[in-house]
């Protein structure tokens, strides 16, 4: 027993050496790129590989391709709009199907249920990718667009005409159905985990079933909630073969609707590494491997922000 406890720790200590090796790699690796790029890599719009066939050129003391530059603003913005349009759709949905299946649903239903949207989580994100190639996209083009321009003419953003079905609004979407059963499942386990004598005592002092839901158990569940979000928002923001099939494929643009083409960070970096390989002087290898650094940081800082919320909701609880 007295190696038991050491033991824990040493194998609990490898996820974070294993991130900070992570960090150490990628910051080493690009760090050319960091020196290179400066602080415009990251409110930059232009990302160009530059012409691979000549011979590469020196700029700022570095070995380039000619006319290279690189630039990440849009794919920045295009993660972020993307994984918060996912997080605004699966977040009242998923709320809902945990307190129906936690409260509503038939006992013998449940079990089927629940294991239905587990199920969803065991999905390759390319079969969501190909299902909204397929599907989804057109959907969004022909229904979900002229539905949102006729309810909302008033907003610029849903007001503009379709051009296609692949965009911001297809990737939110199709993000919002794999993040689902991250939320979903969570949230059953921490409702199931509330005490009975909770419910019991809410409606001896008279209060409905909605009143109970709404002012004891999702109070109750307030810091699994918040888990589940961040648990959610971390795979939407490095969603890779889904976003790539279904974005768009945007470069050097800037989205100005809801369905306007985007690229996140993720899948810019699977689009482009095949190119990036081709360059003699190895920047565009290194400059990804700067996008995969920002994306690091940025799914720790909203991990972090997880960790101080939920640390604030257990006190409030």
């Amino acid at each position: 027993m007295r190696f038991f406890r050491p033991g824990l720790q040493a194998v609990s200590s490898i996820i974070p050496l294993v991130l900070v090796a992570v960090f150490v790699f990628l910051t080493a690796y690009s760090w050319p790129a960091i020196e290179f790029n400066g602080l415009h890599f990251l409110f930059s719009n232009t990302w160009s590989l530059g012409n691979l066939y000549a011979n590469p050129v020196q700029r700022s003391g570095f070995t380039v391709p000619l006319g290279a530059h690189y630039g990440i603003a849009v794919f920045i913005v295009g993660t972020l709009a993307s994984s918060a349009i996912a997080l605004l759709l699966a977040v009242p949905v998923g709320i809902g199907v945990a307190l129906f299946l936690a409260e509503y649903a038939p006992h013998r239903l449940r079990g089927v249920f629940a294991q239905t949207v587990e199920l969803l989580a065991m999905v390759p994100s390319v079969v969501y990718g190909l299902w909204g190639l397929e599907v989804l996209a057109p959907l969004t083009m022909k229904v979900i667009a002229p539905f949102l321009a006729h309810a909302l003419p008033f907003i610029p953003f849903f007001s503009v005409k379709a051009t296609s079905g692949y965009g911001l609004l297809t990737a939110g979407l199709v993000l919002a159905l794999m993040v689902l059963p991250v939320i979903s499942s969570t949230l059953i386990e921490a409702m199931q985990r509330v005490p009975k004598e909770l419910r019991e005592s809410c409606f001896a002092l008279g209060a409905t079933r909605s009143e109970m839901l709404r002012k004891t158990l999702l109070p109750a569940v307030r810091a699994p909630l918040i888990g589940a979000v961040i648990l959610a928002l971390g795979r939407a923001l490095g969603e890779t073969m889904a976003v790539l099939m279904v974005s768009g494929g945007a470069l050097n643009y800037m989205p100005n609707s809801i369905y306007s083409p985007i690229t996140s960070m993720a899948a810019f970096i699977a689009s482009q590494l095949d190119s990036a390989l081709q360059d003699p002087s190895g920047m565009a290898v290194r400059s990804l491997a700067e996008i995969a650094l920002v994306l690091l940081i940025i799914a720790v800082i909203v991990n972090v922000i997880a960790r101080l919320l939920t640390r604030r909701a257990k006190f409030a609880g």
